[in-house]
């Protein structure tokens, strides 16, 4: 919701796309989902600025192996910034902007990529278990709160001068909560 509503364009495409595939039913339900690419995009693309997890799991290698010239022993434990490749501009045009349309044409799942330039849950054996029920759970609210109501800053708040600071411990979020005015949006 904070990129979205520092991103007024943004926020409307998505909600005119929840708003337009379920029109006929009067209510954002679970079964059409699947037609909802700009939706899921708008995940994606916050999921790789701000990971729940900013370090990965320890890994640690079962053989001498070589990253970027280091030699690493076996049994080294290592632990991967996920934050950092979210933002790496080696793999991401302009990193540090929120652009849900480069989700759109593009094969990325939650839980592999062939680059490891995604990794908002892990991957391969070491994704989260739970990365199932969180894309569902995060999909359902969101396409709520984009068809049953329109959203404002309160206290007149710029949109690009929300703030987007975050605190960081074992998870991230927020360092101020995100206060809204919802206004009801009635088809």
């Amino acid at each position: 919701m904070s990129e979205l509503l520092r991103n007024p364009n943004k926020m409307k495409k998505a909600q005119e796309e929840v708003r337009r595939v379920f029109r006929s039913k009067g209510y954002a339900d679970e079964s059409e989902f699947h037609h909802l690419t700009y939706v899921s995009a708008v995940i994606k693309e916050t999921l790789r600025l701000h990971p729940p997890l900013p370090l990965l799991l320890p890994r640690e290698n079962s053989e001498i192996c070589e990253i970027n010239g280091y030699e690493l022993p076996p049994k080294t434990r290592v632990i991967i910034n996920g934050w950092t490749i979210g933002r790496d501009p080696k793999y991401w045009y302009e990193a540090e902007k929120f652009e849900p349309e480069r989700f759109l044409n593009a094969s990325v799942d939650y839980n592999f990529t062939a680059e490891f330039e995604y990794m908002s849950f892990g991957s391969g054996r070491r994704v989260c278990p739970g990365v199932s029920f969180a894309t569902v759970l995060i999909e359902t609210m969101l396409r709520n709160l984009l068809y049953h109501f329109d959203w404002k800053l309160p206290n007149g708040l710029e949109h690009e001068k929300l703030d987007m600071t975050e605190k960081s411990s074992l998870t991230v979020s927020r360092k101020n909560d995100l206060c809204l005015i919802p206004i009801r949006y009635y088809p």
